[in-house]
């Protein structure tokens, strides 16, 4: 399959749009039967070495929902996080800042172009950038460049995002099962065409030996990308 970055309707619908409200909901189902965020919570954990991150950056936000289930699973190791959440839109609920806070995390909701803000005075350094199904959306030129405005932004990146393949073609078109609505299946098929392979991401990543760089299959549907700048002295 070769690599096909297509339009997905969920990015183009308004905010409260019902079928857009649905679909949202739905993704809770597929990031929890992809793994994604029991994933992305052992990755921070295993590359962070244990260190408390002071500033977490969330590429790619939407509402916040699946962050949250990440920072359940890190906040009893990691107290009083600031989190950056960089969507277009501004939809994370109150509720779910009010969660963040019973976790001692204190949340920063942005609204804004992701070029734009990782490339203006605006965007602090990251301890960690993290980004969930996003990176797919982009064509290899953009997403190049994307890439190298998150290594000037922190020393450590992970993503998950749909892996492109067979298994994750058959998965995508049986989410009607689940209930998904329109927009979901819609969206779940071009994901799959806009997913990633081995090494794909890696490639795009910006050139340099400083960086130690992970690009994988996790379970039967995702991959897994990891870049983490070497500590000074320590050889390649």
């Amino acid at each position: 399959m070769q690599r096909w970055v297509g339009p997905e309707l969920l990015d183009h619908l308004p905010a409260h749009d019902p079928g857009a409200v649905h679909s949202r909901r739905d993704l809770v189902c597929v990031n929890a039967l992809m793994g994604h965020a029991a994933t992305m919570a052992r990755g921070l954990m295993r590359h962070s070495a244990n260190e408390r991150p002071r500033i977490v950056l969330d590429i790619g936000s939407g509402d916040g929902a699946f962050m949250l289930r990440v920072a359940r699973r890190l906040a009893p190791h990691w107290p009083d996080c600031r989190l950056i959440l960089l969507d277009r839109q501004r939809i994370v609920s109150d509720e779910t800042r009010a969660v963040f806070a019973s976790l001692r995390w204190t949340v920063e909701v942005v609204a804004a172009d992701v070029f734009d803000f990782l490339d203006s005075s605006a965007c602090p350094k990251a301890d960690i950038a993290v980004a969930n199904l996003f990176l797919h959306h982009f064509r290899d030129e953009p997403l190049s460049r994307l890439l190298s405005l998150i290594a000037q932004r922190t020393p450590l990146f992970l993503a998950c995002e749909p892996r492109r393949g067979g298994m994750a073609r058959v998965g995508s078109r049986l989410l009607w099962a689940m209930g998904c609505n329109r927009v979901t299946l819609h969206d779940a098929a071009a994901s799959v065409r806009a997913g990633f392979r081995g090494g794909e991401l890696a490639a795009l990543w910006p050139r340099s030996p400083t960086w130690d760089v992970q690009d994988r299959a996790a379970g039967l549907f995702s991959q897994t990308f990891v870049a983490h700048r070497r500590a000074r002295g320590r050889d390649p």
